[in-house]
């Protein structure tokens, strides 16, 4: 079974763009309490991360460690089986690799300026982001011995692909969310067109494809025409003891409610697909009818993206600027604690791979409305066990939803009392385990190969033998 294993990610705390980087750290800490070797590659930015040893050349190859010698040296050229001398290394045009250990993960960081906001520009910036991996895996690769490349999205491909190939050892791939998926389906245009090519050709290639949910299983396969059978269905998980709250939640509620008022709480990142325009556009009948019976409803919209000035500018002409506020980015400690003060979470996504915010909410004891699609279904089953589901894409419906559970409380409280229970089954360990099993089976699979080749061979001479 594999033992030292590479790990490929765009972002990994602390930096962090989204959920990727999460899951990436909690997946590679449990697959160390596995005993699994786990180096992370990703990006830096530019100067290290906080901590971090920075790796200048040479002199910096080596450094004391109790798991024994690790190296890097910086992006050089791929062609040269050997190392390379000061003068033949191509200088990084962002600087010096660094490396740290976090939970007992070796996170090595190739430093990258910050990705530009034009997406004609984001999909070079990715292929030279791409091409410093490759070079720093490979460097990698010299000083310590893998037994698999595992990439996580179509955003680290390239140098997953190319690593495996290179090095002879097993790829697999776990496709979080597709550039389809995310556009409903128009992709012929670019730059969809290339990232919708490189998620097909990275689901081809890769000996193991792993998703997050069985909803992503069949929309994978179908997308990218590759058998089912071939993909693994992994779910996301939860830590609910890291869903710990900051400062005084009484003060800090009073910051946007008071306290006979109810409190709806949107978070995610500000893009069309996760459908918060259909939540503001259900927020004015639930003000007017639950208002007048149990106190105002106020709203808190929490996170940053593409459709944030679009979100701002709806929310103004619906009369919601008095009811709520938009706080853009937050970081974790913030958001672990609006989970804590808000009467309900919704999810209203038009595309969602699993819905990790429902997750949240619920482990952090906040009752959740989520649509009826994607792995949403998944979250939060059929039968209002844990949690309200809405038609998906129907606004008018998800306001009977949220003023049905700002309503009855004793629902409320019931989905509360499952849902911390649910949750359990989101765990990180467990996640390690299915996941290491399936670099297991991929280690051993070219073994298994060659004592076919062999038998094969064999019979073929005692063929030959009795003719």
């Amino acid at each position: 079974m594999s033992e030292h294993v590479l790990l490929l990610s765009w972002e990994y705390p602390p930096v962090i763009e989204g959920g990727l980087a999460r899951h990436v750290r909690k997946l590679a800490e449990a697959l160390v309490r596995r005993g699994v070797s786990v180096d992370v590659l990703t990006r830096g930015s530019g100067h290290g991360a906080h901590g971090a040893e920075v790796l200048q050349g040479p002199e910096d190859l080596h450094r004391a460690d109790p798991n024994g010698p690790e190296s890097f040296a910086g992006p050089e050229s791929r062609e040269r089986p050997g190392p390379l001398t000061s003068s033949e290394r191509p200088a990084s045009p962002a600087g010096p690799l660094s490396v740290e250990e976090r939970g007992g993960v070796t996170v090595y960081r190739v430093p990258e300026p910050g990705w530009p906001r034009d997406l004609d520009r984001f999909v070079a910036w990715v292929e030279q982001m791409n091409d410093d991996m490759l070079a720093a895996g490979l460097r990698l690769a010299r000083e310590r011995a893998y037994d698999l490349i595992h990439g996580h999205d179509w955003l680290v491909a390239h140098a997953s692909s190319a690593l495996s190939e290179q090095l002879e050892i097993p790829y697999a791939t776990t496709i979080h969310a597709t550039e389809h998926g995310r556009h409903q389906g128009w992709v012929q245009d670019e730059p969809q067109a290339h990232i919708h090519a490189v998620e097909r050709a990275m689901a081809g290639r890769a000996d193991a494809v792993i998703v997050c949910s069985y909803y992503m299983r069949g929309h994978v396969a179908d997308i990218f025409d590759i058998d089912e059978r071939r993909i693994t269905v992994i779910p996301n998980g939860i830590d609910p003891g890291e869903m710990r709250p900051a400062g005084d939640l009484d003060a800090l509620r009073r910051e946007f409610a008071a306290p006979e008022d109810q409190l709806v709480l949107l978070i995610g990142r500000l893009v069309y697909e996760k459908g918060f325009q259909l939540a503001l556009d259900a927020l004015p009948g639930v003000i007017e009818r639950v208002g007048a019976a149990r106190g105002a409803v106020r709203f808190i919209v929490a996170g940053s993206g593409t459709h944030e000035a679009e979100l701002r500018a709806q929310a103004q002409r619906l009369g919601l600027d008095e009811h709520g506020v938009f706080l853009g980015w937050i970081g974790d400690d913030a958001l672990h604690s609006l989970y804590r003060i808000a009467d309900l979470c919704v999810v209203p996504s038009i595309y969602e791979p699993f819905g990790l915010v429902a997750l949240e909410a619920m482990a952090s004891g906040c009752p959740c409305i989520v649509a009826d699609t994607g792995g949403l279904r998944e979250v939060v089953p059929e039968g209002e066990r844990v949690g309200l589901r809405f038609n998906g894409g129907d606004a008018e419906h998800l306001g009977v939803m949220i003023e049905r559970l700002l309503i009855d409380t004793r629902l409320r409280d019931r989905l509360v009392a499952e849902a911390s229970e649910h949750v359990l089954r989101f765990d990180w360990d467990d996640i390690a385990q299915r996941t290491h099993a399936i670099y297991g089976e991929l280690a051993s699979a070219p073994v298994a190969e060659a004592e076919a080749e062999a038998e094969t061979e064999e019979g073929e001479k005692e063929e030959v033998r009795r003719r």
